[in-house]
């Protein structure tokens, strides 16, 4: 199919020509990966384009229940005491990934927080600091300065804040005993 006009140059002629080759292609690249089903439904259209926009129409909507398990998995999640700091905002930075894919718009003071929300209480002082001095980190900051801050944390054995005395048993006096006077 060429259009051959008194107008055209024949630069123009050519790339059009190349540019029907190339929807060609596409047509039947797209064609051969797709199931049986699909194929049948879609071999009469006549541009890539085409066949994109009815795919997209058919397959579009799965986005959402996808979509809806990502988020909820996101919420769901929250750094279990074993793990490195390391994996964990690997595992979320996976999840913001799939969002990503599946057209949710989310910024990066967002994305941080979201990973922070997901941290240990061991970790309160670092999300603190984080908000208090409104640093500006990306996921990749955010890991490096976690990884640090998880560092101080093991080094504090057991941390400061979190010692408590246990009281004696002597110090309790039970329900129905009275006081014993000192002789």
């Amino acid at each position: 199919m060429s259009v051959k006009s008194d107008e055209a140059t024949d630069d123009e002629i050519k790339a059009y020509e190349k540019g029907i080759k190339a929807d060609e292609m596409t047509r039947c690249y797209i064609l051969a990966s797709m199931a049986n089903v699909l194929q049948h439904q879609h071999q009469s259209m006549t541009t890539a384009y085409d066949m994109f926009k009815s795919l997209k129409e058919i397959l579009g909507e799965q986005n959402r229940p996808v979509k809806h398990t990502v988020m909820k998995a996101r919420l769901t999640i929250k750094m279990v005491k074993e793990t490195l700091v390391r994996e964990h905002v690997f595992k979320m930075m996976s999840l913001l990934n799939e969002l990503k894919i599946l057209n949710a718009v989310i910024d990066m003071e967002s994305k941080v927080e979201m990973v922070l929300q997901t941290l240990p209480d061991s970790f309160q002082q670092f999300c603190l600091n984080n908000n208090m001095n409104n640093m500006d980190l990306s996921l990749a900051k955010l890991l490096n300065e976690e990884q640090t801050a998880k560092s101080i944390i093991k080094q504090q054995d057991p941390p400061a804040a979190l010692m408590v005395e246990k009281p004696s048993a002597s110090t309790f006096k039970l329900k129905g005993e009275k006081k014993k006077k000192a002789s």
